[in-house]
C-alpha cells in the first residue's frame, strides 16, 4: 500500500499584518473621535438655568378701612 502525506500549503505571506494594522487605525480614529466630540460634550453645564433676583420686594399696601 502506497503511503500519501499531504503537506499543507505554504502560509500566505501577502498579509504582513495589515489586519493588525488596520485595527489599530480603527482604534485610532475611534480615540480621536470620543476626544473630539466627548471631551467638550464633559464641558457643558447641562444643569438648569436659575435666575434670583438681588432684590425682592415684600410691600403689602392694605386699604384703611378693612372690612370684616
Amino acid at each position: 500500500m502506497a503511503t500519501i502525506v499531504n503537506n499543507p500549503p505554504a502560509a500566505d505571506s501577502s498579509a504582513n499584518g495589515v489586519g493588525l494594522i488596520m485595527g489599530i487605525l480603527i482604534l485610532a480614529i475611534v480615540v480621536a473621535a470620543l476626544f473630539y466630540w466627548g471631551v467638550p460634550m464633559t464641558r457643558q453645564n447641562s444643569g438648569p438655568t436659575i435666575n434670583v433676583p438681588d432684590t425682592v420686594d415684600v410691600n403689602v399696601n392694605q386699604p384703611d378701612n378693612p372690612t370684616q
